[in-house]
């Protein structure tokens, strides 16, 4: 009975030891969708405008991942509004939504962004089409993430948003869409990450479009960067 007891004693010791370990883990690691304090997030309202899209490096699980396919340093973006003075990011997080754009900027990687433009923006956006691009989004505003990066409606992931928006209320098609196949699927962190969300059966098949397709569009011109 005595060695039971020691026994017993020595496995909650350990499991305890372990819930401690994965409490302060998961404390210490930063949330995605929360702002990160110390984080300057001033921006000139005065060259920023409505319709404007920005990119930042995510702090999400999946943005190395993304990065490593996709070959390219930004993992996240949203399309710029001017609501009642205020800018808003509207974005794809979990659910679709718009975030102040401070906030926003305050979330990603040392604060860091870049906003880019159409380049004919002043003749195409008009107030009638921006109009048009809220009422688009609206849409699919409040629809749950996509994790497995599926091209229907039923949930949707961050680049995604702003092709479709921009497509469907402008005619517009900004950066090239291109298969998951056509990724880079080779590093062991990115094979992870696929396994995760899709097992052995990768719909390689499957229309997507990245952040890099959209941040290399010819289509846009870079408007500022801190």
């Amino acid at each position: 009975m005595k060695k039971v007891i020691t026994i017993s004693s020595i496995l909650g010791l350990v499991i305890l030891g372990g819930l401690y370990f994965k409490q302060k883990y998961h404390a210490q690691k930063p949330n995605p969708t929360e702002p990160q304090a110390g984080i300057s997030t001033s921006i000139d309202s005065k060259v920023i405008k409505d319709g404007d899209l920005i990119f930042q490096v995510s702090l999400s699980a999946q943005s190395k991942p993304i990065q490593l396919a996709t070959k390219s340093k930004y993992s996240h973006c949203g399309i710029v509004y001017r609501e009642s003075g205020k800018f808003y990011v509207f974005e794809a997080v979990q659910p679709v939504k718009t975030t102040p754009l401070g906030e926003w900027i305050a979330r990603g990687e040392n604060g860091h962004y870049v906003v880019k433009r159409l380049k004919n923006a002043d003749q195409i956006l008009t107030p009638e089409v921006l109009k048009k691009m809220k009422a688009e989004g609206g849409k699919l505003k409040g629809k749950n993430y996509d994790l497995t990066f599926e091209w229907n409606d039923d949930r949707i992931y961050c680049s995604e948003l702003i092709w479709k928006v921009y497509q469907r209320a402008t005619g517009i098609e900004i950066g090239k869409l291109e298969t998951l196949g056509g990724f880079d699927l080779t590093s062991e962190i990115v094979k992870q990450k696929l396994y995760e969300r899709y097992g052995n059966n990768i719909p390689k098949d499957e229309t997507v479009i990245s952040p890099a397709a959209l941040y290399n569009s010819e289509l846009l011109v870079t408007i500022m960067s801190n």
